[in-house]
Order: structure tokens, then C-alpha cells, then sequence
């Protein structure tokens, strides 16, 4: 298995143009029982930071298929964690 070539995927996006995303990390949460993709198509905002990216997806699936991150709970875990990254690269 090529490790440099899986943490990348592309997407279509509805205007047919090809994006390249950079898989970051992935995580499985206890607290909300599913697995999650952060990854980023390395642009940068306003600030001059990376734009990240975060979705659940079945890591048992054949595919990568990417589902929306529904509740604001979720969106904690995501951002707890990221921050617990950030605190321990400072």
C-alpha cells in the first residue's frame, strides 16, 4: 500500500472542476460512536491559516464517501481536538 498516495482523495465538485485534498488526520470518537476525516486543500484564509476541513466516514467502507457532520456536539469533539493539536505543536 502506498502511504503517500492515501492521504490524498480528489472530489468533483457540481461545476465539474477536480479538487485535491490532503487527508490531515482521522479520528474514531467513544463519545459520539463514528469516525472522523480532517483534511484541508492547503488554500489559506484572511488570517493566513490553513482552511481545514472535517467530515464523518465509514472506515469499513470499499470507498471514501464523506457525510456531513450534523450537531453542534460533534463539532465540539472536532474542535477540542484540534485545539489539544495545536496547544502540544505550540
Amino acid at each position: 500500500m502506498n502511504e503517500e498516495k492515501n492521504r490524498y482523495f480528489t472530489v468533483t465538485d457540481k461545476s465539474g472542476k477536480t479538487i485535491e485534498y490532503e487527508i490531515l488526520f482521522t479520528f474514531d470518537s467513544e463519545e459520539t460512536r463514528k469516525s472522523y476525516i480532517v483534511f484541508t486543500d492547503n488554500s489559506l484564509d484572511e488570517e493566513g491559516n490553513i482552511v481545514t476541513y472535517a467530515a464523518t466516514y465509514d472506515k469499513n467502507g470499499e470507498t471514501l464517501e464523506l457525510q456531513d457532520i450534523e450537531t453542534d456536539a460533534e463539532w465540539n469533539v472536532i474542535e477540542n481536538l484540534l485545539a489539544s493539536i495545536e496547544e502540544a505543536n505550540e
